[in-house]
Order: C-alpha cells, then sequence, then structure tokens
C-alpha cells in the first residue's frame, strides 16, 4: 500500500528561485561545517548531466548545493515523515517527489523534464541509506542515464556530520569532505531483455564503485574490495 506524505505535494521551484537560494545554502553549510571539497573541476560546465551521491545523513542535500553552486534537481524518498526541522529544506527549496513504494509516473515524467532542459539532476543511487556503508543502487539512476543519454557524475560526502542542529546549539562545525569524480557514460543498452537487465545491473556496480572510490575504506559495504575501486581512485587522481 502506498504511503502519501507532505513531501508527495512537492515539486521543484522554478530555475532562479534555486538559483537565488543557493546563496543561502553557502551561508547555510559556512556556518554550520568546515569543507573541504575536491574534485569541482570534473564538473561539466553545463548540464544536462546525473549527480549520483551516497546518503549518510539527512543534511548531505544541502550540503552538496555548497559544494555544486549550481541549481540542483533533487530526487528525494516521498514516503517518509519528516520532523518539521528537516522538511523546511525540501519544502524552500523544492523537490521531485519519489514514493519507493509505487512509483509515480510524474516522477520519471518531471524528472526527464528536468534533463530536457539541460539542467542537473541529484540521485541517491541506494534511496534512503543512512546506515554509514555502501549498498547497491537501485534502478533509478541506471535507467534516467541510458534513457536521456546524459553522463553520470559520482560524489561522495564524507564526515562526522551526526546531528547538524545539536552540533550548532554546541559550536561545533564538523569537518565535510565532498568528493567529485570524473564524468562517465552514457552506456547504451541492448534490445534484449535479460542482456538489458544484465547491462543496468553492470552500470548500477560501477556507479556505486566510483562513488566508493572516492570515500575511506570503511564505507564501502557490500562493495568492500572489489578491485575496480582502485583504478577509479586512480583515475580521478584525488
Amino acid at each position: 500500500m502506498s504511503v502519501r506524505t507532505r513531501l508527495d505535494q512537492l515539486k521543484p521551484r522554478p530555475k532562479w528561485v534555486r538559483h537565488f537560494l543557493n546563496y543561502f545554502a553557502i551561508l547555510f553549510g559556512v556556518i554550520l561545517a568546515k569543507f573541504v571539497v575536491r574534485g569541482r573541476h570534473h564538473l561539466p560546465n553545463k548540464g544536462p548531466f546525473i549527480l549520483a551521491l551516497n546518503h549518510f545523513n539527512y543534511a548531505d542535500g544541502p550540503f552538496v548545493i555548497y559544494a555544486i553552486r549550481k541549481p540542483i534537481n533533487f530526487i528525494v524518498a516521498s514516503d517518509q515523515f519528516l520532523k518539521w526541522f528537516d522538511y523546511w529544506a525540501p519544502w524552500l527549496y523544492g523537490i521531485i517527489p519519489a514514493n519507493r513504494i509505487r512509483l509515480a509516473p510524474s516522477t520519471i515524467k518531471s524528472s526527464k523534464k528536468a534533463l530536457l532542459a539541460k539542467e542537473i539532476l541529484l540521485i541517491f543511487p541506494e534511496g534512503t541509506s543512512l546506515s554509514n556503508e555502501l549498498r547497491p543502487a537501485k534502478g533509478g539512476v541506471m535507467f534516467l542515464s541510458t534513457t536521456m543519454q546524459v553522463p553520470i557524475v559520482p560524489l561522495s560526502i564524507n564526515g562526522k556530520i551526526g546531528d547538524i542542529w545539536s552540533n550548532a546549539l554546541s559550536g561545533i562545525r564538523p569537518r565535510v569532505q565532498i568528493n567529485i569524480g570524473k564524468p562517465f557514460g552514457p552506456y547504451s543498452l541492448p534490445k534484449e531483455r535479460s542482456q538489458k537487465e544484465e547491462k543496468l545491473a553492470k552500470i548500477g556496480d560501477e556507479v556505486m564503485c566510483r562513488i566508493a572510490a572516492l570515500l575511506p575504506d570503511k564505507h564501502h559495504g557490500v562493495y568492500r574490495g572489489n578491485p575496480s575501486i582502485k583504478n577509479y581512485r586512480e583515475e580521478n587522481n584525488l
């Protein structure tokens, strides 16, 4: 049974609004954390492209805005109940809601619309993880990249973020590191169904291994020991 929440009622704000709000996100980031951003030169000069990011904390979204500094379309799981102090950010900036129990056609439509407009789309490939260890990617990022033929830019965010509001009240500014990897793809898919599913699974593993290459080993989760990670680290030169 599908669960509807306040998040399902949200939609992306106009691009100029998101551009304006980026300045507040930068200020928000400076006040709440000490940032180290590496690999910003890997970002394409313009869209469309997809950002693929690990998801270890509810503050990941606003902090990524600090690193990217361009209007972003966030795909956010809408079948979750957020407390008011976690709800304000998606309400203010706008999101593309994605119900993980029953995905609405509007989610795909809004995502494709953003990419057709040559904008930036951000996806948490694992869904809502918040476990500090990587898990397998779900199908969204691979489907949109191959269908729309747009590249994927892997990102990682890591740091002892904890409860950002408790930290702020205590005067604690945790160190947060965001690494941006080289873009890759898009890939074409074979027409035969079984081969297509196999190819999508391989792309999903590549997405997660490229994110793992940007994170310390202790966060690699199910990808720990994958030999591709070393190659991607050398490729990114971070």
